[in-house]
């Protein structure tokens, strides 16, 4: 496979267009071999980060051949449960990085490098830095075949190109061609007072504009009165032409009285700042209403790099008796645009409804963090977990804590503590800390167990309380009975479970030698693949270690034949 993906025109026409910062044109081919059909595009909005790459549909099916998009060498391998499930990483002369990831297994050659390294440690999650020597890469060679591996919702290939600085950047800029005639759209335009003497339409709350459409595709917005400054800020995806997905966009910039104000580009981001989308969205709204609103204005905190062109931080200042068009456009990678215009009358009102604000004891100031305790439960909060200075909402219950709700995000990571000291050391084995979710169930939260001291590390505010997990997990054969010949069998398949804490280790063996299981959690699967050699014998026991988080144990164990 040695087709390039789009011509040089298509490139220039794109640095003129996109104002994108000088990348290799045409250097890097498609890695698939069928129709690019986008499910995920780059700066996509996910919880707690940007998206990082392209996610290119695999015709709802695992096991396409993936090919390395320029020659190089592997320069990393990570083989997870979660996140990225098998990924591999191309280094290339240039000082890009390709990323394959959710792949359902390596070529070949790789996959016998990384399995003699799984083996050897006795472990599936591995994590590798091959050298330059030992797995170079051609243009166009097989590397992979797709899977949904990880963290992925289905079958697709994620795939990304890093700079030097392992900073991912939009791929569409080097030259991949995606049909996309669709300008993106746009659900919702807000508006927000800000300050203590802000007001829109009488009051200091955050308000949703009507918007009217117009025969252009453009959208005008009801006029507003106003006074003060105000932000905007916009609920906006993109379409591309073969799928229903809704995408990221490229560009978002807004004017007033035709003065640039305000522009976030979706070039390159870096892993370091990610998760300050949480600052870009309003994080209170879409924790209530699972929709994110892009913020037209910077928060003083937020270091985001995607923003270009700002004046006074995006914010609008509205003198009385003056009118301003404030003007929204939205751009996806193609060229398409959705413009959205707002008229504003500036108008003094004296009489204004109020945003509320509830003041607990509790007050936390973001530079210099906080410390709480009562009833033998503390909670810590470091200097700049949060972003803004914040009342909390805490009730402190015997062996519960109510920590606020999740509408405030966090950075860094709080710590919270329980006193076990009335309970004996053998009850405290089984016990933990969970964080219930919006049904009351108690879901395992990371726990460290010093004495009677237990403590855990959240980025989420919620409730938390102490549970007991007496149950240890289940192990079920899936392909395979006690004493039944299974030489027609290309592997060994057990599904595991556990109903409350979670799975936290396992380990198989065959004959008392180790065997490599692949775990496949959103199925609860254990798989052997009989390919890699180690069961060779006749009669065979088959031995499985089963712990959750805190050290139930099951063993599992079964006799099976093969010729």
């Amino acid at each position: 496979m040695k087709r390039l993906l789009a011509p040089l025109l298509l490139f220039c026409s794109f640095i003129v267009h996109a104002q994108a910062p000088e990348v290799p044109a045409n250097y890097f081919d498609d890695p698939l071999q069928v129709p690019l059909i986008l499910s995920g595009t780059f700066g996509e909005l996910r919880s707690n980060h940007f998206h990082s790459g392209l996610d290119i549909k695999t015709q709802q099916r695992e096991g396409l051949p993936v090919y390395a998009s320029a020659e190089g060498y592997v320069s990393r391998i990570n083989v997870a449960h979660f996140g990225y499930g098998k990924a591999l990483y191309i280094q290339h002369p240039n000082g890009y990085t390709t990323v394959y990831a959710h792949l359902k297994n390596f070529s070949p050659k790789i996959e016998e490098y990384i399995k003699k390294i799984q083996y050897a440690r006795e472990s599936y999650e591995v994590e590798v830095y091959p050298t330059a020597s030992d797995l170079p890469i051609e243009r166009g060679e097989l590397v992979a075949n797709s899977g949904n591996t990880g963290g992925s919702g289905g079958p697709h290939l994620h795939f990304e190109i890093r700079d030097g600085e392992q900073r991912p950047m939009n791929p569409l800029m080097f030259g991949f061609d995606i049909k996309d005639n669709r300008a993106p759209l746009v659900s919702g335009v807000y508006v927000y007072p800000m300050g203590e003497d802000a007001h829109v339409n009488g009051s200091a709350q955050r308000q949703k504009l009507r918007l009217i459409p117009q025969q252009d595709g453009s959208f005008q917005a009801e006029k507003i009165e106003a006074c003060g400054d105000i932000g905007f800020g916009i609920n906006t995806v993109d379409q591309l032409d073969a799928a229903p997905n809704q995408n990221g966009v490229f560009r978002i910039e807004s004017n007033a009285n035709g003065e640039k104000i305000f522009q976030a580009n979706f070039e390159k981001f870096s892993f370091a700042e990610t998760r300050h989308l949480n600052q870009l969205i309003d994080y209170g709204y879409y924790a209530t209403n699972n929709r994110r609103i892009q913020k037209l204005f910077v928060e003083p905190s937020n270091p985001l790099s995607i923003y270009s062109h700002v004046s006074n931080d995006g914010i609008l200042n509205v003198e009385d008796s003056l009118s301003y068009n404030y003007v929204i456009r939205v751009t996806d990678f193609a060229g398409n645009e959705r413009v959205v215009r707002i008229p504003i009358e500036g108008k003094h009102r004296d009489a204004i409804t109020p945003n509320p604000e509830k003041r607990t004891e509790y007050f936390v100031e973001a530079g210099a963090g906080a410390q709480f305790e009562q009833n033998g439960i503390d909670v810590y909060i470091p200097k700049n977990s949060l972003y803004q200075d914040v009342y909390l909402d805490v009730t402190f219950e015997d062996e519960k804590l109510t920590l606020h709700e999740d509408v405030v995000p966090i950075h860094t990571n709080i710590s919270i503590g329980f006193d076990l000291s009335k309970y004996k050391p053998e009850d405290r084995e089984q016990m933990f800390i969970a964080r219930l979710n919006k049904w009351g169930t108690p879901n395992y939260s990371t726990t460290t167990k010093e004495g009677e001291r237990f403590t855990t590390k959240t980025r989420s505010f919620g409730t938390y309380t102490l549970a007991r997990d007496t149950k240890a997990p289940s192990v079920i054969p899936i392909n395979f009975k006690n004493g039944q010949w299974i030489s027609s069998n290309k592997d060994l398949k057990v599904k595991i479970s556990d109903d409350l804490s979670g799975i936290k280790d396992y380990r198989a063996t065959v004959n008392g030698k180790f065997i490599l299981m692949e775990y496949e959690y959103k199925q609860n699967l254990l798989t052997h693949n009989f390919e890699d050699g180690v069961v060779s014998e006749t009669e065979n026991l088959l031995k499985i270690e089963v712990t959750d988080n805190v050290g139930n144990t099951t063993i599992f164990e079964s006799t099976f034949y093969r010729k």
